[in-house]
Formats: structure tokens, C-alpha cells, sequence
């Protein structure tokens, strides 16, 4: 039998050859469509036959979106036989973004994002942080599926912006301004120690999955009042470093310091088509972001 070089069988179906599309890209785009409500929560999604003929691929990618997607408590019932579900309750955790999402402590809000951000084929991420802490705890579970098999990015691009060790840091900083410079030298310390792990963690993946990684630090002028993560292009995480009056053993004595937990600032989510209101704040992020990246910063080196 001679099969028609622009058509292909799938299971007795035939289609036309189209450019191979990825489970990532599937995964995309139905995450995009329970996002957008074009699929609702509750709502019983196609089967498996019927998005490998949509899409153009074989039904083993389908399944492998479909896992991704139950990764992220997007979709329940995955399995061979009956279709998955869109799951009935969709909270912050799981569909982070948009005008209903409520705020969440970045410990809660930004690992999941991040995960989400690592299933597309090129990541991007920029961060405006203190310290970085929250970036590389929340780049975990990512590296974690990417040794499992369940991630496999082409790309990841990283750029952090954190605060200069020349300046005087608005905080943490001593109530007795007579104190000598040690809370300074600690932050510089977790600075530098995060950094070098966050680096170490993502350009391993170069040797071992071949993920093409880019990684780079810049250093800013000033204590950065507010923490900025933005995800692929689409998505603007955003906080506020509240600061409070605290106690700390440091160097074997009692310091009073004001001070900001960033891991439990409350993030602010910000989807880019999700409304007037949220493209305008990604697109002015990344706007500010890059400006203070090319103009006002400084070359950053990890090093006490």
C-alpha cells in the first residue's frame, strides 16, 4: 500500500502531516484554555483520540500533557481510559493568576508558578529580590521533574537584580545605628551564598540534560522596596517588603533590627491577557525591570 506522503495513520485515523508539536506546546495550550475558562472547572476534557488528532501527535503525547497538567492540579481523572476532568476548584495555588486570584505568601504562591513557567520549551525569568531566597527554594520542584523525566526545557534564561554590597541597606538594618556593620555583613553573606547556589543548580542542567541554560546577576543602587518576579513573558509577580522590628542572636548577642521575612511577603499576581489591568502591569514591569538592568546597574560578583 502506498500511503500519501502528506497524510499519516494514527489508530485507523488519517491526518495531514503537520510540524511536530511537542507535549509541552499541548500542554500549553490546554493550560492556557482552563485559564482563559474556556474550559471550566468540573468540565470533562476530550479524549485523548480526539486531542491527538488536533493536535497532530501521537496520543503518548497527549498523556504526557495531561500529566503535566495533573502536576499542577489543573486536572483530575488522568489515565488511559476515560477522559480527564478540569479540577472543580481551581484555587491560588493551582491558577495563580488573573483578576480573582487572592495574594499568597511567596513560599505559597511562587513555587507553583515557577513549575508552570518550566513547562514551556524556553524559559525566561527575571527577579528584582534582597537576597534571591525565594528564587532558588522555588526553582526546587522544576529541577526536581527535570531529573524525573517530566520536564524538559530547550532553554532557560535567569536574570536577578539584587542590591549592591556598596551601598547601606535600607534594611535589615540596626535600631541602634551605632552598631557596627555586622547585620550587613550577614545579609552580604546569604546574598552571595544564595546566588552561587541558585547559579550552580541551573547551569548544571547543562551537562546533565543538555538544557541550554544563561544565568546572570546585577547588582542595584539601592535597597529594593518591593520583590518583582516575571515568568515567560506573560505572567508579573509582585510584593511588598514589609518591614517589622525584631530580635536576632547575631554573633553571640541580642540585635534589634528592622527587618523584612520576603518568604512571607504576599505576592500579587499579574497575567498578561487576563485583562486591561494585568497586561498593562506585566508589560510596565517589564519595562522597569529592563530599564534598571540596562542603565543604573552594575556588574554583580558572588563573592564576599
Amino acid at each position: 500500500m502506498v500511503v500519501d506522503p502528506k497524510s499519516a495513520s494514527v489508530n485507523g485515523r488519517t491526518r495531514s502531516q503537520r510540524p511536530q508539536t511537542s507535549h509541552h506546546e499541548v500542554a500549553d495550550e490546554l493550560r492556557a484554555r482552563i485559564r482563559s475558562g474556556a474550559l471550566q472547572p468540573g468540565q470533562r476534557m476530550p479524549t485523548q483520540a480526539q486531542l491527538a488528532d488536533e493536535f497532530g501527535v501521537e496520543r503518548g503525547a497527549v498523556r504526557q500533557a495531561l500529566r503535566i497538567l495533573q502536576s499542577e492540579h489543573l486536572l483530575t481523572n488522568v489515565s488511559k481510559g476515560s477522559p480527564a476532568t478540569v479540577a472543580p476548584d481551581l484555587g491560588f495555588g493551582r491558577a495563580l493568576t488573573g483578576p480573582e486570584a487572592p495574594p499568597l505568601p511567596t513560599m505559597v504562591a511562587l513555587a507553583p508558578r515557577i513549575a508552570t513557567a518550566f513547562a514551556s520549551s524556553h524559559v525566561e525569568i527575571d527577579a528584582l529580590c534582597l537576597t534571591s531566597v525565594s528564587l532558588t527554594l522555588g526553582v526546587g520542584e522544576p529541577l526536581r521533574r527535570i531529573h524525573a523525566g517530566e520536564l524538559k526545557p530547550a532553554k532557560v534564561d535567569v536574570r536577578v537584580l539584587l542590591p549592591s554590597r556598596d551601598i547601606d541597606l535600607a534594611f535589615p538594618a540596626p535600631v541602634d545605628p551605632s552598631v557596627d556593620g555586622r547585620l550587613q555583613r550577614r545579609w552580604l553573606a546569604q546574598r552571595n551564598a544564595q546566588g552561587q547556589v541558585l547559579r550552580h543548580n541551573l547551569l548544571a542542567l547543562r551537562a546533565t540534560h543538555g538544557i541550554d541554560v544563561h544565568i546572570s546577576f546585577r547588582a542595584l543602587p539601592f535597597t529594593p522596596p518591593v520583590k518583582l518576579y516575571l515568568l515567560n513573558g506573560a505572567e508579573a509577580l509582585f510584593a511588598y517588603y514589609t518591614l517589622r522590628r525584631r530580635e536576632e542572636e547575631i554573633d553571640h548577642e541580642q540585635l534589634e533590627m528592622y527587618d523584612a521575612e520576603g518568604t512571607q511577603s504576599m505576592l500579587f499576581a499579574f497575567e498578561q491577557g487576563a485583562g486591561l489591568r494585568d497586561t498593562t502591569f506585566v508589560e510596565q514591569s517589564h519595562l522597569w525591570f529592563n530599564a534598571l538592568w540596562e542603565t543604573i546597574s552594575s556588574e554583580l560578583v558572588l563573592t564576599s
